[in-house]
């Protein structure tokens, strides 16, 4: 009884602590990103040294070849990313929705 009084009274103050009224700037349409020809190019060359990698045999390799080949991919695939620009962001609103679920699932 009182673990659930006590989820409910932490709600109604994160509610009303956090009811300030925000107004999002005006920002312009989100624009495609076009690549240049090189972009372009080292993609593909990065596609296709992956592929190679899956491709290979790794029962026969050593123990340092393979964490060679691990690392590289991982480098590879920062290069890609970094790159790309693409990233993963989270609405203010949608965080204060999955503390709300861990307070009163916890």
């Amino acid at each position: 009884m009182k673990k659930t009084i006590l989820n409910i009274s932490l709600v109604a103050a994160m509610v009303l602590a956090g009811s300030q009224q925000v107004f999002a700037k005006e920002k312009a349409s989100k624009e495609k990103t076009e690549f240049t020809e090189a972009e372009i190019q080292r993609f593909a060359e990065i596609e296709a040294r992956i592929m190679e990698i899956n491709a290979m045999d790794f029962s026969e390799m050593s123990r340092d070849e393979k964490k060679e080949l691990r690392n590289e991919v991982k480098e590879l695939n920062k290069e890609s990313k970094t790159m790309r620009g693409s990233g993963l962001y989270i609405s203010t609103g949608a965080l204060i929705i999955i503390l709300i679920l861990l307070i009163i699932l916890l």
